[in-house]
């Protein structure tokens, strides 16, 4: 049995397996577990890379009939049975697992807007956007053009919905609280933070009064927010927004995101987006030696239309089922449709800011105390949730961050060029290895 993908999906599969008489495979291009949800906080000089990372392998160390391969699944021989690595190697399956996520999406502009307009779907792309943040600080602190110390304080986070929010109050945050007070020549009400959602409210999944109390708690923080306006580009120190051409140091794209292209290359029915069409099993049409699970399928409950979010308690169901549907084929017992538990959606806005959507509504301190309680009670590992727990309550008591690290230049000699002169080096090419990052 192969698993790719060591995600919420992939991992749950895994662990769910653990005794059972398979030989197991989990195959991931990176060497760790990412919490995403805590992303935005890695970006933000919350959280340091480590406290929201674990390596795959500590994770099923000591379970006997697992092992973990670090390589990048390209495509599958279907009729072979066979998982293609993108190395040349290829890998045989019985059963296989595909839980390999989803990448960020610019609608067609990729190539040009890639450049200026960064993601958030992993590490890399945390630790980026948390120097350029930090860059553009110091970058303020010693230019004497007051037009460019305005570009350089304006931060534009592009799209309205969990991720966007609570990226933009991060930022919002970070530099009227904690930063503006370690920098001379930089006040709290130099700071400018966009936030730039197309429909006409932010958090759509979220019912209307939370979804409005969420965008006055941003603009409570010190957040512009721009609904029904629409990008109509991005580019080197600027982002064009309708008619208004808006300049700014740091542009974060947490908006679209879409399969990757080893889901929609597989060979398997995907649909327009590039979603593995699955049965209500949880099993790719057409081959029920082959799962997908996660953000990789399009799975439709019955008697509904929509398919199943994007979220991790998703992934996480899913990856359970389908474990328990290999123990039920090893038995040779008739496979079970997949039942979603809705258990809620929440977001978090700042400081003891959130919203709760579940069996109750929430807001305030209370969501934010719960959206703080099930973010740690899903991060794998003791020393993580310590760690982040710590964290938490130290930024809470102090209004400081402790990860507020530059490491783009090792030395004031580094004759690499400033960011801030030149565009931000291009997006990495799918697939490729970036420069190491110490988890």
């Amino acid at each position: 049995m192969v698993i790719v993908g060591g995600g919420f999906g992939g991992l749950q599969a895994a662990k769910n397996l653990a005794g059972a008489d398979v030989d197991l495979t989990v195959v991931d291009r990176e060497n760790h577990h990412l919490f995403q949800p805590l992303l935005y906080q890695v970006a933000t000089a919350g959280l340091a890379p480590g406290s929201i990372a674990t390596p795959i392998r500590a994770v099923l160390a000591e379970q006997e009939n697992a092992r973990v391969v670090l390589a990048e699944a390209q495509g599958i021989d279907l009729d072979g049975r066979r998982l293609l690595l993108r190395d040349g190697q290829a890998m045989p399956y019985d059963t296989l697992v595909i839980a390999v996520g989803t990448k960020t999406n610019y609608f067609g502009h990729e190539r040009d807007w890639a450049r200026f307009a960064h993601g958030m779907k992993d590490l890399r792309d945390a630790i980026r956007i948390r120097e350029r943040v930090l860059l553009a600080f110091e970058a303020a602190e010693r230019s004497e053009d007051e037009d460019e110390r305005r570009r350089l304080m304006t931060f534009v986070v592009v799209g309205g919905g969990p991720t966007g929010v609570e990226t933009a109050g991060a930022i919002s945050e970070l530099g009227r609280q904690v930063l503006a007070g370690d920098y001379r020549r930089v006040q709290p009400d130099d700071i400018r933070v966009l936030l730039v959602e197309m429909a006409d409210r932010v958090l759509l999944p979220f019912e209307e009064h939370l979804s409005r109390y969420a965008e006055r708690q941003l603009r409570e923080l010190g957040v512009e927010v721009r609904l029904g306006t629409r990008v109509e580009s991005v580019e080197e120190g600027a982002i064009l927004l309708g008619d208004e051409r808006v300049e700014a140091s740091v542009v974060v794209w947490a908006t679209g995101v879409k399969p990757v292209s080893f889901a929609t290359d597989s060979g398997l029915s995907v649909d327009r987006s590039g979603h593995i069409l699955v049965d209500q099993t949880c099993a790719a049409l057409g081959h029920p030696e082959i799962f997908a699970i996660g953000d990789a399928a399009r799975f439709v409950p019955e008697g509904e239309t929509e398919p199943l979010p994007g979220l991790a308690p998703v992934a996480m169901q899913q990856g359970r089922h389908v474990a328990a549907q290999i123990r039920r084929d090893l038995k040779r017992r008739a496979r079970k449709p997949f039942r979603y538990v809705d258990k809620g959606i929440m977001a978090t806005i700042g400081r003891s800011r959130a919203v709760v959507q579940g069996f109750m509504d929430l807001e305030g301190l209370l969501a934010w105390l719960a959206w703080c309680f099930i973010h740690i009670l899903y991060l794998i590992g003791f020393r993580n949730r310590f760690i982040v727990v710590f964290n938490w309550f130290w930024s809470y008591v102090t209004f400081k961050r402790g990860a507020r690290l530059i490491t783009a230049r090792s030395d004031l000699d580094d004759p690499r060029p400033d960011p801030f002169v030149v565009p931000s080096q291009p997006a990495a090419e799918e697939g490729k290895f970036e420069d190491s990052v110490s988890t």
